[in-house]
């Protein structure tokens, strides 16, 4: 039988690709027509259908004998639509025969969904009575015990015929579908998780699973009629229950709501005419214009009563305006465009519509002239999202005002517009507001250039940058954006809005996955729970920021101001001068380019010249032919060549046709400080970038097991290695102009950056920029005195502390006003009988602003004053209201139950030594990130110890002198461990000269011979000698490696006595001296000077050198850590001993050589500085020649 020729085996083989191979047609089943099956039994099914549809139309006359409620409940049957199209999904899950999945997910609500919703619509407003009035029986009420009978009972069917809504309320039950229910949860299970939604987040499906887990356990199955069990029973019909059961307590504040600003207006009225009576308003000393009286509206009044309670408007920008406002977007909440969307079943409160906002957008549109390009990342993400984020609008109490969803790719500024648009059109129209916002500055030239608001709205307004992104703005943007510096902004940072999004996170993964409308409801239900604890939080708020804010910086300020030893006036005066110096640019993109070619022309020149030298040596050892000799002339051509090709193309850089000043200067000066320069600015790029990242990795959702934390870490430690070479280079350059600079050029050096993310986070001097201009005169004190520095920082502090201690002020008297108002509303609806339906919701909300009272008591606003308002408001409400008294058939009290219970702590919540989140974060964060082979943070602290000093300017207690001997001529072999001390002529020069500054070579091979020379001599023992060159290492923070090679020669871990010498290289070379006596922990420093300010900045680095040295030892020899709490630092003399500015390390040879003696200072005067040096150049005229 030949093979079949169908198969891919039997095809016949064929040069080339082949034939190509097409699978087989299969033939047509013939068996198969298209004949119409009828299915039998259905025409009956049908027919029964119908009968029962009819019975139910035209019931019997008997019915369920049952106890009805009182006859006023509306029955809501007659007003639920009852169409049997949409009578399918009222069914709970529970009797549904599980459906089979269709392979696809609606993205848009169909009709039986729309009618679902309708049918919910109409039903909500009829359960309001009877809702309420089941609250008033129950409140305060235990729920009725349930007596176990000890016989069996006869089970009983009923056929329910019709069943009333009202019904199922009055008896705690609410339906989960709005027609035909056929389950019905507690009210009290739903009002129950409707608080725990408040204080954590959705979680139907978790309730849903516990509620099938334990009824499976006490083995209560929920089967469908073929007997099968329902994976999932009680999912849908809880989630409609809860959804529904929270519309209708919102329609209850809606209505309850509505009678009492009725009242309120009354309230307002009322006082309005007893404000007329009484003198004219009179404005606050500090404003100079006149303020206009008036209110904003109630929905501001009601989110924040402290910011929109007032009645004066109209403060001027400059002295902080009205309102401080803030304004960012997140972008984590997203939804999904799978997840589809479901009939719009709430209106949001917060949210501003849609049509709102792109109006905006429009309007921002037609004023440019090109459309804005949008990123292809943007576009990808509107792939997937059809909603990306949120934008919100907050007080400075950081309490949510409005939000607007963010439906766009990027940021756009029209979100922001938006808000502050519908903020001022619910204002005052004098009022100002300053809004604080990440690109505040990018917002405010937009609406400067374009007619996007009307003037008469961006005369009222002001803009600033958040506080944590100012230092990421350049200086010109700071002294105009940056709320420290920012006149009139008091404490206010902007960054509430973090806060607010740190208690968003656990709606994150949920609105994902839900649908439009129902994650808007999710997002707006929980900022209006949140909106009302922040709310009833504001006495606390003004407390923590008095106490913490404005008394303890205030105090702290204070402090820093007092030892800074120069008036405020003239700190003023440094600080305008540092203002109106213009800002440094970054270097043009050719002058960078060509700096880097100079860096690698250097790098190939010094190749060059490396093989020339080898050549040469190769050369002269042996014997040379004339092409040996002709290839080494060429190399020195070409050497010669490159030489004169670097020095041109320096100087078509025009350096100093830029930068004039620089005339004169070295040159490998000049260059390595335009390297310094811009590596800096490369920096402190990185750096503002790193420290959003642990921003960014703060608000990590889920922890450090989330896809996000892990992303974000890794991201940092991949940078991390740049930006710390970066600033070991940086380091580098300092210590090399250090190295090289002259006083007279007058150009100040650039202080090094420390290498620990927190410190760099924390130095003042990484928004400082590289000073490339040399000073004409005296070098300005902002710039080499860091008291200066500290001084205008402390003065400007405590100008925003006054100013919030003001603001403060206003605030809680705006709090004690609306709460007068606010009650007097209260009592007036309460007595009026129109509102007696609303009395149970109205009670409960006289209660909770009753319970203000004592929570909103501060410092500024006593309780004698609410006590005041309260009474004030009882009168005004019984005058209005025409009534000697509360009318019992009306008006009721609610008597709480309270339970007695020993409190476990008395200790304020706002004690300051409970840590904040942000601290906390911020150590754990730094822990996280950096990578096992480096050292974190907290590690170094741990193994170098924090050091903790104090200066006392007064001399030692036991002050001996040294009185000028005959010089000892006997020598000693260096046999203590220093190193071979080599004196080159220039040195020798030096010494020899009477009015040469000797240097660091000379400091240390003359402490060396002294050393020797004395110690022959006496019986002290022995010191510690460190170099000069051990505490700028400390400075620039040098390995532990480079310290212990260069230190453990001299054993200091054996000493009790440590001797430093120090320079100074700014303003001009000055040589210092500190020793430090580890047993008494006490620094004794010399300056022939006799200065203050910079021993500061020096003591904090000698502490840190006592720090890693201690810690160096103890890893590397064993020897306990020294103990770096209580030192003490003294000054060895008060009053200059030096009139020149060359003897300075002279004296500091001769207080080292009194030291060696066991003295603290020597008893010389500037006269015996001759003498001294004739004898230090006897010592190294008696050393060998080499």
């Amino acid at each position: 039988m030949p093979p079949d020729r169908h198969t891919r085996g039997a095809q016949p083989t064929s040069m080339g690709l082949g034939h190509h191979f097409v699978s087989p047609k299969k033939a047509r089943d013939p068996k198969k027509t298209q004949t119409l099956v009828h299915i039998p039994g259905v025409n009956s099914k049908h027919q029964r259908l119908l009968d029962q549809m009819a019975a139910l139309m035209n019931p019997s006359p008997q019915v369920l004998t049952t106890e009805t409620p009182s006859s006023d409940f509306t029955r809501a049957e007659s007003q639920a639509p009852t169409d049997i199209d949409h009578t399918a999904c009222h069914v709970d899950d529970a009797l549904n025969v599980p459906k089979v999945d269709l392979g696809w997910r609606r993205l848009l609500p169909n009709k039986m969904a729309n009618n679902l919703c309708n049918a919910w619509k109409v039903l909500i407003p009829s359960l309001v009575n009877p809702h309420l009035k089941y609250c008033a029986r129950t409140h305060g009420h235990a729920l009725p015990e349930v007596h176990p009978s000890s016989h069996s009972c006869a089970q009983r069917q009923f056929s329910i015929v019709c069943l009333f809504f009202d019904l199922l309320i009055h008896h705690g039950l609410f339906p989960t579908a709005p027609s035909q229910p056929r389950m019905a949860i507690s009210t009290d299970l739903l009002a129950f998780y409707c608080a725990l939604f408040e204080c954590s987040c959705d979680a139907i499906h978790a309730l849903a699973s516990a509620l099938k887990t334990h009824y499976a356990r006490r083995d209560f199955q929920m089967t469908n009629p073929d007997g099968q069990l329902i994976q999932e029973p009680f999912r849908r019909g809880l989630g409609q229950a809860v959804q529904w059961f929270n519309i209708l307590q919102i329609e209850v504040e809606r209505q309850t709501e509505v009678a009492l600003q009725i009242c309120c207006e009354q309230v307002y009225e009322a006082r309005g005419l007893q404000s007329q009576e009484k003198t004219g308003v009179t404005t606050p000393v500090q404003s100079s214009t006149t303020l206009v009286q008036g209110r904003c509206t109630s929905v501001l009044t009601q989110r924040c009563p402290a910011c929109f309670g007032g009645i004066l408007f109209g403060r001027p920008l400059s002295e902080g305006g009205d309102i401080h406002v803030a304004t960012d977007g997140n972008f984590h909440h997203r939804h999904r465009r799978s997840a589809g969307d479901c009939p719009r079943f709430y209106d949001p409160t917060y949210f501003l519509p849609k049509a709102q906002v792109n109006n905006v957008g429009q309007h921002i549109l037609s004023q440019h002239k090109h459309a804005p390009k949008i990123r292809t990342s943007l576009k990808a993400v509107m792939d997937s999202f059809d909603d990306t984020g949120i934008m919100a609008l907050i007080c400075r109490h950081d309490i949510p005002l409005f939000f607007a969803n963010i439906d766009s790719p990027g940021e756009q500024q029209k979100y922001a517009v938006a808000l502050i648009e519908h903020l001022f059109s619910l204002l005052l129209q004098e009022a100002t507001v300053i809004t604080l916002y990440d690109v505040g500055c990018v917002l405010s030239r937009s609406l400067s250039q374009y007619d996007i608001l009307p003037g008469s709205v961006t005369s009222l307004l002001q803009f600033a940058t958040m506080a944590m992104h100012a230092y990421g703005h350049e200086w010109a943007c700071q002294l105009e954006f940056n709320p420290h510096m920012c006149i009139g902004l008091g404490l206010s940072d902007g960054e509430g809005t973090e806060r607010l999004w740190s208690r968003f996170v656990k709606l994150i993964g949920i609105q994902r996955s839900s649908s439009r409308q129902r994650r808007l409801w999710l997002i707006d239900r929980q900022a209006g729970a949140i909106g009302l604890e922040m709310r009833a939080d504001l006495g606390d708020w003004i407390k923590r920021r008095l106490k913490r804010g404005v008394n303890s910086q205030g105090a702290a300020v204070q402090e820093v101001l007092s030892n800074c030893s120069i008036e405020a006036q003239d700190l003023q005066e440094h600080f305008h001068t540092k203002i109106n110096i213009l800002p440094l640019t970054d270097a043009p993109a050719r002058l960078k380019k060509e700096l880097d070619v100079v860096l690698a022309l250097q790098a190939d020149l010094d190749a060059s010249d490396r093989a020339l030298q080898l050549t040469r040596t190769v050369v002269e050892k042996g014997s040379a032919t004339e092409e040996t000799l002709d290839a080494l002339e060429s190399l020195e051509r070409s050497h010669d060549r490159l030489m004169n090709k670097v020095e041109a193309l320096y100087s078509s850089l025009n350096v100093h046709d830029r930068f004039p000043e620089l005339q004169g200067v070295d040159l490998n000066f000049v260059r390595t400080l335009l390297m310094a320069r811009d590596l800096k600015i490369n920096i402190r790029k990185r750096a503002i970038g790193s420290f959003f990242e642990w921003d960014k990795l703060d608000r990590a959702v889920g922890g450090a097991n989330c896809t996000k934390h892990q992303q974000t870490r890794k991201a940092i430690a991949k940078r991390q290695p740049a930006l710390m070479t970066a600033i070991r280079k940086f380091n580098s350059y300092c210590e090399r102009l250090e190295s090289i600079f002259d006083p007279s050029w007058g150009v100040p050096l650039p202080a090094p950056l420390p290498t620990k993310l927190a410190d760099l986070r924390n130095d003042q001097t990484l928004m400082e920029d590289v000073w490339i201009t040399p000073s004409v005169g005296d070098v300005p004190h902002w710039i080499e005195d860091t008291d200066v520095r500290d001084g205008i920082q402390a003065l400007l502090k405590r100008e925003r502390c006054r100013e919030e201690q003001r603001r403060i002020g206003l605030e809680a008297d705006n709090l004690c006003r609306w709460f007068g108002t606010e009650l007097a509303a209260l009592e007036l609806t309460l007595h009026s009988p129109a509102n007696h339906t609303y009395v149970f919701p109205l009670q409960q909300r006289w209660d909770h602003v009753l319970q203000l009272q004592t929570r909103w008591v501060t410092p500024l606003a006593s309780s004698i004053r609410f006590n005041s308002s309260a009474n004030m408001a009882v009168n005004l409400a019984i005058t209005l209201s025409e009534s000697a008294g509360p009318s019992q058939a009306v008006m009721y009290r609610l008597v709480p139950t309270s339970l007695s219970l020993a409190d476990p702590s008395t200790e304020d919540d706002t004690d300051e030594h409970v840590a904040s989140f942000e601290d906390v974060a911020e150590e754990a964060v730094l822990l996280d990130i950096l990578p096992d082979n480096t050292a974190s943070d907290d590690d170094d602290d741990e193994a170098v110890g924090k050091t903790e000093f104090r200066i006392i300017w007064e001399l030692p207690e036991v002050s001996a002198c040294l009185s000028i001997g005959t010089p000892l001529t006997r020598l000693r072999p260096a046999q203590d461990g220093f190193l071979h001390q080599v004196f080159d002529p220039r040195d020798q020069s030096l010494l020899a000269q009477p009015t040469a500054r000797i240097n660091d070579t000379c400091i240390n091979s003359c402490a060396a011979l002294l050393h020797s020379e004395i110690l022959t001599s006496s019986h002290e023992q022995p010191c510690a000698i460190l170099s000069t060159h051990d505490l700028p290492r400390i400075r620039y923070n040098a390995s532990d490696n480079i310290l212990w090679r260069n230190t453990s020669w001299t054993s200091f871990w054996e000493r009790d006595v440590w001797i430093l010498p120090i320079h100074r290289p700014s303003p001009v070379g000055h040589w210092v001296f500190c020793a430090i006596y580890i047993s008494t922990k006490q620094l004794h420093f010399f300056d022939s000077l006799a200065e203050r300010q910079p021993w500061k900045t020096d003591v904090k680095d000698i502490m840190n050198l006592i720090a890693r040295l201690s810690s160096i030892a103890h890893q590397w020899h064993g020897s306990d850590r020294i103990d770096l709490r209580g030192w003490v630092a003294r000054p060895l003399t008060l009053d200059p001993l030096q009139t020149n500015g060359y003897n300075c390390g002279l004296w500091v040879l001769a207080t080292l050589a009194a030291v060696l003696r066991g003295a603290h200072r020597s008893g010389m005067c500037e006269e015996d500085m001759i003498a001294f040096r004739h004898y230090i150049c006897t010592l190294v005229m008696r050393l060998p020649t080499a």
